[in-house]
């Protein structure tokens, strides 16, 4: 169990969650449970460790641990006795593992101070095991800890969630995530739109690795340049590429997204020449663009696409739709 960041990483990535923990240690206000709530890749598990490390911590210092007590060192090497972590074994967490942990818990005479346990995923604890671990929750013996570690809180019955301390995590700051996507050698361009996407780390690199993203990417981009010249230009984009391309709804959808970015980016300019974009590739053929362009004329083709994609949610004809997205996204266009 290493402290896979440092303290300045977890305050750039959830700077209220962590000074909400130590503000709670400072104060001695230790709870007796938590649920730390978060979509995947925010933080949850190496600022769990932070917690956890902070509690047992032989000589902490300004509610930082000292990272050199003993144990410091048993938590980092993963053998500290009066830590126990369950995960889900298979879909659920199973009320075989929640008594053996209770039964580890009340063991007497393994280590002195305070008892920890951390439940994985505890959404998926089934019924049976959420109702034993509701029972020690509320009878806990003596020092005892719980954080509960979740990506989906209301799964979690409300009588676990009404005795545990609500931790909320934040998404991932699109500045960190540019960072991260940095360090893992993605291009600027691609890493400036898929952190638009996605505020989770796997998912960003695997859409800026993934193959049919850069051609969806690629072909939306297309579909802007035709739009400026005109509306035979578009059509044929459109009947040519984008209608070959994007089969699926999901693919549809992601495929406006991607489209309306790049509106917001046009709008993003004209404001602010310096604007952090999508499509940081694409600043000079949109500077033009806003140029051209009026706040109106650009809202209302923003409008025009977020209509478009809900006539997809009723099953208009995709064909039909795009062509009548093209008209409307066309009109007013007026090039000096």
């Amino acid at each position: 169990m290493t402290m896979a960041k440092n303290v300045e990483e977890l305050f750039t990535l959830q700077p209220v969650v962590m000074k909400q923990l130590q503000t709670i240690f400072d104060k001695n206000r230790l709870a007796h449970a938590y649920i730390f709530d978060g979509e995947k890749g925010t933080g949850k598990v190496d600022i769990m460790q932070f917690f956890v490390k902070l509690m047992l911590c032989e000589h902490p210092h300004q509610n930082v641990p000292c990272e050199t007590c003993r144990n410091c060192r048993r938590v980092d090497s993963g053998n500290h006795p009066n830590i126990h972590q369950i995960y889900p074994d298979g879909q659920f967490i199973k009320i075989d593992q929640v008594r053996e942990l209770i039964a580890e818990m009340k063991m007497v005479g393994v280590e002195e101070g305070r008892k920890i346990y951390v439940l994985h995923h505890a959404d998926r604890l089934n019924i049976a095991s959420a109702n034993m671990i509701l029972k020690f929750l509320e009878e806990p013996d003596g020092e005892v800890t719980a954080i509960l570690l979740t990506e989906q809180m209301q799964s979690i019955l409300p009588t676990i969630r009404s005795r545990c301390q609500h931790i909320k995590f934040q998404k991932m700051p699109r500045q960190v995530l540019l960072k991260h996507l940095q360090e893992n050698n993605i291009p600027h361009s691609m890493a400036s739109t898929v952190s638009m996407m996605t505020n989770e780390l796997e998912t960003a690199i695997f859409l800026a690795n993934d193959e049919q993203f850069a051609h969806a990417r690629k072909t939306v981009l297309k579909l802007v340049e035709a739009i400026r010249q005109n509306v035979h230009e578009a059509m044929l984009v459109v009947h040519e590429e984008w209608l070959p391309l994007f089969k699926e709804k999901s693919e549809i959808e992601q495929a406006l997204d991607l489209l309306l970015f790049a509106y917001r980016d046009i709008v993003s300019i004209k404001a602010n020449p310096e604007a952090a974009c999508t499509y940081p590739d694409m600043l000079q053929s949109f500077k033009e663009t806003a140029l051209h362009s009026t706040y109106e004329r650009l809202s209302s083709q923003m409008e025009a696409i977020l209509q478009a994609r809900a006539s997809l949610q009723r099953n208009m004809n995709r064909t039909l739709m795009m062509e009548q997205l093209m008209l409307n996204l066309q009109e007013g266009y007026t090039f000096v």
